[in-house]
């Protein structure tokens, strides 16, 4: 796909330019006003170059895999935004690999970052940051339960000291399992817990309440829980977020400290834009995912083999003839589905 923009002092004009270049198959990908506020500025975007496909064969000698094409169907049903999905595209494109599902993994490989939340031992704290609703709590109950299943010694603080009932729900979670529950009251309660739970506990998980990236006094409050002491941020987004909105909610807590990503409620979400637009808006690195309700076994890792086969039909999940594959199965990939 090629893309171009185009800025006139009308839409009119800035169409006809448009056609007389690309021609009526041009596609509109996006229209704003242009930056001194006289006219318009819009890009548009041919589906198929011919003179993309030469380059491609001159530089490396092949025609581009096929790969690309199902790569493009699934990532456009999604809802992909169209930069990300042109990326994504010309990277499996040029990916050596035996099916599509292969190709996208390598794309996906070289666009985001995958950091598995912590299951055992780990030097600093992990709090959970997000909008109201995305689910911080119960994903702090199954990080702890998971540690706790592993034989490891944790502690977990709530710092959500704003939604009723809040402490009392992630009792009811910690309390099972024997996990130690503190309370933290804003900025100078954490920087009084931690470094004396960090003595005790290889791993220390944080609820926090939910915040409106949309309101500087709530990502400012975020800022003073991570300035309070040396933690990992990650946040926690349902998966079947508009990918528009994910996008700013992204921006606003990467801003304000925000690392990782965990993606809630896969299980109820089948449309995956939004979790991809958001980890690239705010360069966050692939966590865990919330595959179901279930405390004991909730959640997952993901790593770029996990994450194309949620992208792309399974249909296209075809063992090649000679039985090889481009990548081996995952021990560490939990069998939510076949896609997982």
């Amino acid at each position: 796909m090629r893309l171009k923009c185009y800025t006139a002092d009308s839409m009119a004009e800035a169409m006809a330019a448009i056609r007389a270049e690309l021609g009526d198959d041009a596609i509109i990908v996006s229209t704003q006003r242009a930056s001194d506020g006289n006219g318009v500025r819009i890009t548009a975007a041919l589906e198929h170059d011919p003179v993309e496909d030469d380059i491609y064969q001159a530089l490396t000698g092949a025609r581009r895999a096929p790969h690309g094409d199902a790569v493009r169907e699934a990532l456009e049903f999604h809802g992909a935004p169209a930069r990300l999905t042109e990326l994504l595209v010309n990277l499996a494109s040029a990916t050596p690999a035996h099916d599509a599902i292969g190709a996208c993994a390598g794309a996906l490989d070289q666009v985001f970052h995958f950091l598995p939340m912590p299951q055992g031992a780990a030097s600093r704290p992990v709090l959970l940051a997000g909008p109201p609703g995305t689910g911080k709590t119960i994903a702090v109950a199954k990080l702890a339960a998971r540690a706790r299943l592993t034989g490891g010694a944790v502690g977990v603080i709530t710092a959500d000291t704003v939604r009723a009932g809040a402490q009392e729900q992630l009792a009811a979670f910690t309390r099972i399992l024997e996990v130690d529950l503190k309370k933290a009251r804003g900025p100078e309660g954490l920087a009084t817990l931690v470094p004396n739970m960090q003595q005790q506990y290889g791993v220390i998980f944080i609820d926090s309440p939910g915040l409106n990236p949309f309101s500087q006094d709530d990502m400012d409050y975020l800022r003073s829980l991570v300035a309070a002491v040396p933690m990992d941020v990650a946040l926690v987004l349902n998966a079947g977020t508009d990918p528009m909105e994910a996008i700013e909610i992204a921006e606003a807590f990467a801003e304000a400290g925000a690392s990782r990503i965990l993606a809630t409620r896969l299980d109820m979400a089948r449309r995956l834009g939004g979790i991809l637009a958001a980890a690239e808006a705010g360069a966050l690195a692939f966590g865990d995912v919330s595959i179901n309700p279930r405390v004991a076994n909730g959640l997952c890792p993901i790593n770029p083999v996990s994450l194309a086969r949620l992208i792309l039909p399974l249909e296209e999940d075809i063992p090649p003839e000679d039985g090889v594959g481009a990548y081996a199965e995952d021990d560490d990939v939990s069998p939510y589905s076949e896609a997982l």
